[in-house]
């Protein structure tokens, strides 16, 4: 009668796969048990092929950190099979692997938690906030690592962002941050590393913060080299990393990080997910305001990042293309976000409309552009005299609930970038179109003020399509 149980309850999650995957787990589970058919399994009992830690490790040993496979051996470990006393075999069972992977892959909360939990901690139970925090660091970095191994950063690499590791921690304790107590209590800081949080906790917390999920899922596929090139059901993991264009070759480094990317990514529209082109870099371009105008207007939907001298990250999302004009412009999809010393991102409250700004050469307005706030009191400030900017939000931006993002209130800029993020718009300097400096007399007037003449091609510079950055 066991026997049945075990086989019914096998079968089930089996199902959940398409049968190319089913062949894909198999192969994978052969590779692992090291038995394509071999001579030595001559009776049934030698047939019963099973993977060790050592097995696991071997595979991955260069796609993943040696933490992240001890971790996925736990997981699969965990799984108790009807008739078998738990946890008493070192050796995985082909149903073990083949739940494991149902679960993780295509199960729901409640069924990944449990497997979560002995990721986290070989014991189970309730789990400490400090071993939470490590769980999730280890799978940042593990996302970071493979993605890099595999090549599939798109364009993006570890020579052209900022280094991870300060991402990672940001990012571990942004999603932490939603760790919350029966009580609806969210505890902070040292007294959340302390706090012993149960299952279902932590299960509400994999429900609450798919990035948990997502992780998982990229970690094992590519880690593991199963499913990770048949079609799935979710662009989560598509969408994960957008297509980097306009940096290869140029020498810069990012102030993005991976984790960073991937965070602030997930905030954006999902049609503007797929890819991020370089407009601006005050390292590429220089250090002048209508030079930033120049690369920036009338491109599509932005994401400015700023440097200040005290070494604070911080920017906005516009989600309309830039224009010069003393109005306020953008919608409510706009937000601001700060990279560092934290991590976190901060929609519109409702307040008012004053998504993002930006003027120059005007007597009577302030020239500059800015995000949130009001006139001389912006969520996120750059001057046009470049160089000096503001963040006041006494004490929260009106726009964004947004803090005070600089290190002071005003804060002189070291490095600044500018990205572009989407499908860029039909009217960006598609020759035989009207440009904007057909219709735009101040931009016109900006490009001569840059000692550009018309004829130049400042705001008319080709996208940079073709470089074969992926």
């Amino acid at each position: 009668k066991m026997g049945n149980a075990e086989s019914n309850a096998y079968q089930n999650h089996l199902s959940r796969f398409l049968p190319e995957e089913q062949s894909d787990i198999d192969g994978l589970f052969d590779t692992l048990s090291g038995s394509s058919g071999s001579a030595g399994a001559k009776n049934a009992k030698a047939a019963k092929k099973t993977v060790t830690l050592a097995a696991l490790q071997a595979h991955t040993r260069e796609p993943l950190p040696e933490a992240m496979t001890a971790r996925l051996y736990n997981g699969m470990k965990s799984i108790d099979l009807p008739g078998k006393s738990a946890g008493l075999s070192e050796q995985i069972a082909k149903e073990q692997f083949v739940i494991f992977m149902s679960n993780l892959l295509k199960g729901n909360a409640d069924e990944k938690i449990s497997i979560i939990m002995r990721m986290i901690a070989k014991t189970g139970g309730p789990l400490k906030g400090k071993q939470i925090q490590e769980f999730t660091e280890d799978l940042i970095t593990s996302v970071v690592h493979v993605l890099s191994y595999r090549k599939e950063l798109k364009g993006w690499s570890l020579e052209n962002t900022r280094d991870s590791a300060s991402g990672v921690k940001a990012l571990a304790s942004e999603l932490l941050s939603e760790l919350k107590l029966p009580d609806g209590t969210k505890p902070v800081g040292s007294q959340l590393l302390e706090t012993s949080f149960d299952q279902s906790v932590i299960e509400d917390w994999v429900y609450r913060v798919p990035q948990i999920s997502v992780f998982l899922s990229v970690v094992i596929r590519q880690g593991l080299h199963v499913l990770h090139s048949l079609p799935d059901q979710t662009n989560d993991i598509l969408n994960l990393v957008p297509h980097c264009k306009g940096i290869k070759g140029r020498g810069v480094v990012s102030l993005f990080d991976i984790p960073v990317i991937i965070y602030i990514n997930s905030h954006l529209p999902a049609e503007m997910q797929h890819k991020w082109q370089l407009l601006f870099s005050s390292r590429l371009h220089g250090e002048s305001f209508s030079q930033l105008c120049a690369h920036i207007v009338n491109k599509g939907p932005c994401i400015v990042i700023i440097r200040d001298l005290d070494g604070f990250l911080f920017g906005g999302f516009a989600s309309h293309s830039w224009e010069v004009k003393p109005q306020f412009q953008g919608d409510n999809r706009c937000f601001l976000f700060s990279v560092f010393p934290t991590l976190a991102v901060y929609t519109y409250t409702g307040y008012n409309d004053h998504y993002m700004y930006l003027n120059h050469g005007q007597q009577t307005m302030p020239n500059g552009l800015g995000m949130g706030g009001q006139h001389g009191y912006f969520g996120l400030w750059i001057d046009s005299d470049y160089g000096k900017g503001h963040s006041k939000a006494k004490p929260r931006c009106t726009t964004y609930n947004s803090p005070q993002l600089s290190a002071k209130e005003d804060f002189t800029l070291d490095a600044m970038e500018v990205w572009a993020v989407g499908d860029a718009p039909e009217s960006a300097g598609r020759k035989g179109k009207k440009s904007i400096l057909d219709v735009d007399p101040q931009a016109q007037a900006l490009l001569e003020m840059a000692g550009k003449s018309r004829q130049s091609e400042g705001l008319r510079e080709p996208m940079e399509e073709d470089e074969g950055d992926d």
